[in-house]
């Protein structure tokens, strides 16, 4: 064998040596600083190149002489690498300990924002992800106060819409009971209107309870747009002569859908009911389906003369009725929720937006596969 590969394995086997016990300490103080670990990595770096160098020596291939400066230079070598290892580690350590005070934002509901200064990749790319996750959740936490908020509020026009009925409807009985009633007929048709009234909101709940829960079940087939509209119009139209308003259904292409019918028979029926009531006699719902690139938009126009900005945001939320001008004699405020709720459950979306003299609900459905 030759002197060179001698040497060689000479300088392996202490090295290995020198990288089996580091290995070993890293294991034990995996917990420890960073700082620490680097100081372990060069200490390893070191004794392999001193026990590498011993082991040779040992061999007779160098000189006591030799020896000597050989570890003089190691020795030079390893204060040189600890102190750039203890500065190293310093940084480090400094820049995760300014990124974890800045995630302390995160637990006190504030905004993560990065530390200044430059930093390593990994840690460039950690405060990325951190300012990602803020905004998120501070979208959510936003989303949670507004659901806060509208439930707080549907709580109590829901305790205010069943009050005002219960108490006429207990009026009512006791005049009957009483035999004081002057036309006992129309007391129970006045009876009937209110329990259905209340029976609609009840169904109302359920349904919006429901789709908060998860649990609308959908039973899609294939229709027609023009079959869809035309029996929504149909079921709208006593209610739209009530009011004095005109029913349009103009530019309804015979577009197929796969949809479930009853549910989206309800969605036409809350937008229609909902711009009939606020459309002013003489007015006009208009409604549309027409085929798009991204999909089949239905749409009803009315009259309303326009929502206010800052609350085009709200219009889907649980529970909102705009203003007390806008607000209807009955309903809590559940009719678009619920519509946004059907149709997201379509994997579609809503949409509201002010026109010349009204506003204009928007329904995307996703196309039926040919």
């Amino acid at each position: 064998m030759s002197d060179i590969l001698i040497i060689a394995l000479c300088a392996f086997l202490g090295a290995a040596a020198a990288g089996l016990i580091g290995a070993f300490v890293l294991r034990l103080i995996r917990s420890r600083s960073l700082i620490v670990s680097l100081t372990v990595v060069v200490a390893v770096a070191v004794t392999a190149m001193l026990s590498g160098t011993l082991m040779v020596a040992e061999a007779m291939f160098l000189s006591s002489h030799d020896l000597t400066v050989v570890t003089t230079i190691v020795a030079m070598a390893a204060v040189v690498s600890l102190a750039t290892a203890l500065l190293l580690g310093r940084w480090v350590v400094a820049r995760s300990r300014a990124l974890t005070m800045a995630a302390r934002s995160f637990g006190d509901g504030g905004d993560f924002a990065a530390p200044t200064g430059p930093a390593t990749a990994e840690l460039s790319a950690l405060s990325r992800e951190l300012e990602a996750t803020s905004a998120k959740l501070a979208e959510s936490r936003e989303r949670e106060r507004a659901l806060e908020s509208s439930r707080r509020e549907l709580v109590a026009w829901i305790s205010h819409d069943l009050r005002t009925p219960l108490a006429g409807l207990r009026a009512m009985a006791e005049a009957l009971e009483d035999g004081v009633a002057a036309d006992p007929h129309r007391y129970l048709r006045q009876i009937r209107t209110e329990v259905e009234r209340l029976n609609d909101m009840v169904g109302d709940l359920f349904e919006l309870s429901r789709i908060h829960a998860g649990a609308l079940a959908l039973s899609p087939s294939r229709i027609s747009l023009y079959d869809l509209v035309g029996d929504a119009l149909a079921g709208a139209d006593p209610l739209a002569r009530e009011y004095g308003v005109r029913l349009v259904g103009g530019r309804v292409e015979p577009v197929p859908v796969e949809v479930d019918g009853k549910e989206m028979s309800r969605v036409l029926g809350n937008l229609l009911v909902n711009a009939i009531r606020r459309t002013p006699t003489d007015g006009t719902v208009a409604v549309t389906a027409e085929r798009r690139p991204d999909g089949v938009v239905l749409s009803v126009t009315d009259g309303c003369g326009g929502i206010p900005e800052e609350d085009l945001p709200r219009v889907f939320d649980t529970g909102w009725r705009g203003t007390h001008a806008r607000t209807p004699p009955a309903g809590a405020g559940l009719g678009l929720a619920i519509v946004r709720g059907i149709v997201e459950a379509h994997q579609g979306h809503a949409t509201v937006r002010n026109i010349p003299g009204g506003c204009r609900f928007e329904v995307m459905l996703p196309t039926a596969e040919v």
